[in-house]
């Protein structure tokens, strides 16, 4: 078989389904990549989140068997809401979700992509093998799309694709064809550090490489109580952060459209009191289609009641207590009445002091007191 050719066919069928970077690879281990990930560990970087063994993330046929080669796919997302997207105001604040959360599920929309792209390889190839992976695969996107040409890695540890920038959803599939293999992308940040200068909590270290335990982007979808020194820097943020991504200079007038990814406004920057009230039902309806809700409503809702505090917003604090007084879940619980204190200073120590021998659980005490300690 002329592989080549069957290469050029995927290629430009990948254009026609909504793929717009497309690179091959060998299927070999990824050698330097393993020093990086014991590095990593070593240093306690990591986030929990990560799936596999170190082998099993640095050797693609331990996960097919039968892999000659990575087919590495990127597609781009927008990085701006239309003009007329509702504005956070006084009395009526707002969130945000990471742009990568905007439009349905970027699993689905990759996983449908592939699952076209395997259909049509298969169409052409009888008895071919293959295995697809979109961000939750033992395999890390970053490293087979960088080994197969898709861009190189900033400062910031994103890919950097000279059309996308660092705004793509990446995938890939595992195939039992030998293709010929891409180049890697000769590319530099240069001199440029932004990204690491802006970072709000220093949780970019350098070359790439990412303190997980620091990141915004994990904080945020953690269920536990975000730590004292990184509250503050979480601002309005929902679900995710942006940060090196808003300020690096090679994403300068980059915002790709995809017919599939839809936004909506209302929903990806949400009134914060209304977060807070939502039942389990109307979370699922409104924001149940959404890759940032993945860890549930409990983190959004506590990142909601920190943006309250980040924004000291009076009107919030009917909400607060009725919160503080009413949840039964700790953290929100706790969160709410530190966000009191946060808000109201000195006028919430009476409050905080008449509840504080009312509640039981010593976490939401220690926050209580926190609060008004800090406010």
């Amino acid at each position: 078989m002329d592989y080549q050719k069957l290469k050029d066919e995927i290629i430009e069928y990948a254009h026609t389904i909504g793929i717009d970077e497309i690179g091959f690879t060998t299927a070999e281990p990824f050698h330097e990549f393993r020093d990086k990930l014991i590095s990593y560990y070593e240093n306690n970087y990591e986030s929990g989140f990560e799936k596999g063994t170190i082998e099993e993330r640095v050797n693609p046929k331990l996960s097919l068997p039968s892999a000659r080669s990575i087919i590495a796919i990127a597609v781009g997302y927008p990085n701006r809401l239309p003009k007329d997207a509702p504005k956070s105001r006084k009395g009526e604040r707002r969130g945000i979700f990471a742009r990568s959360s905007w439009g349905f599920d970027y699993h689905h929309l990759l996983r449908t992509r592939l699952e076209k792209l395997e259909a049509f390889i298969k169409e052409r190839v009888d008895g071919v093998e293959t295995m697809s992976m979109v961000d939750t695969g033992v395999l890390s996107d970053r490293e087979v799309a960088l080994r197969s040409g898709l861009g190189f890695v900033g400062k910031n540890g994103f890919i950097i694709n000279p059309k996308l920038g660092t705004w793509t959803y990446l995938g890939e599939m595992l195939i039992s064809i030998p293709f010929p293999p891409d180049k890697p992308l000769v590319g530099t940040c240069g001199d440029c550090t932004i990204c690491i200068d802006r970072c709000p909590t220093g949780a970019l270290v350098g070359n790439g490489q990412l303190d997980s335990k620091k990141c915004i982007s994990f904080l945020t979808q953690t269920k536990t109580f975000v730590p004292d020194e990184y509250r503050k820097s979480i601002g309005n943020r929902i679900y995710g952060c942006d940060t090196c991504q808003q300020v690096c200079p090679l994403n300068v007038g980059i915002n790709t459209q995809q017919d599939d990814i839809i936004l909506e406004p209302e929903i990806l920057k949400p009134e914060l009191t209304s977060l807070l009230k939502v039942s389990n039902r109307e979370f699922k309806e409104t924001y149940g289609h959404l890759a940032g809700v993945w860890r549930g409503k409990n983190p959004l809702q506590r990142n909601a009641i920190i943006a309250l505090a980040h924004f000291k917003e009076e009107s919030a604090i009917p909400t607060l207590k009725d919160v503080a007084e009413n949840d039964v879940r700790p953290v929100i619980k706790g969160t709410a009445y530190w966000a009191i204190g946060q808000i109201l200073g000195d006028r919430a120590l009476d409050y905080i002091h008449e509840r504080y021998s009312k509640e039981t659980d010593e976490a939401v005490k220690e926050e209580m007191l926190k609060g008004i300690q800090e406010g």
